[in-house]
């Protein structure tokens, strides 16, 4: 269920490294792999009246799962990232409750 939404990076890069990328995620979750789904958000920045590059930011927005593993998982996004050249990288988490996420209309908690 983890849910990457990734902006300031470009598609071509973040497609190169998402086979090993859901890989590493999903050993590092516990989980298969059609678990996860990476979005290559299409964002224009604008700074002091004109358009700006927008800062590598990716927002994981899943059920969490503890520290421990949210730490392994920031470190292995910010790893991919760098190896395909991105020199820097925020990642933040969004946790949802089970108890407010539906799934065609039924409640996962």
């Amino acid at each position: 269920m983890p849910q990457l939404s990734v902006r300031g990076v470009e598609t071509s890069v973040l497609a190169k490294v998402s086979g090993q990328l859901i890989e590493d995620m999903a050993r590092i979750c516990s989980c298969g792999t059609d678990n996860f789904t990476i979005d290559a958000l299409q964002t224009v920045s604008v700074f002091g009246g004109g358009t700006a590059p927008t800062y590598p930011f990716v927002e994981i927005a899943w059920f969490d799962r503890g520290q421990a593993v949210q730490d392994e998982l920031a470190r292995a996004v910010t790893a991919h990232l760098n190896g395909a050249g991105v020199a820097e990288v925020e990642v933040a988490f969004k946790v949802y409750k089970e108890s407010a996420y539906y799934i065609n209309g039924r409640v996962c908690g």
